[in-house]
């Protein structure tokens, strides 16, 4: 099965997200963009229907920022539909909440980058 990868009728909503990013997703953004992992990052990416907060395609590898609104338990239920999507695809998925990138984001780097570097 071919996934499309940003698909032209998200490329709005992809706009929006990246222009209305929380502070969380700016933060790991500083973090992350330029390769300062090792890894080049895409945000607000489209895998097939979903945006995705960051992707990096040479690891195959998607990490969320989950807001409060992620602890409904309807919320709960399309994030792990979600995951399991990516996965069916042989996308790792890792998330963090608001508070952990917020108030420790050297611990989040940290396993982003052994998640990086774990075959």
């Amino acid at each position: 099965m071919k996934i499309v990868h940003n698909i032209t009728k998200l490329l709005e909503r992809r706009r929006e997200l990246r222009n209305k990013s929380t502070p969380e997703e700016i933060l790991l953004w500083m973090q992350l963009k330029d390769s300062k992992v090792g890894f080049k990052w895409r945000r607000q990416h489209s895998i097939g229907g979903y945006i995705v907060d960051f992707y990096c395609p040479s690891k195959k590898l998607v990490i969320e920022i989950d807001g409060p609104q992620h602890f409904k338990k309807e919320n709960k239920e399309y994030d792990k539909v979600r995951t399991e999507f990516f996965e069916g695809l042989n996308i790792k998925v890792l998330r963090f909440t608001n508070n952990e990138v917020g108030t420790e984001t050297k611990r989040v780097v940290d396993k982003i980058k052994s998640k990086l570097t774990t075959p």
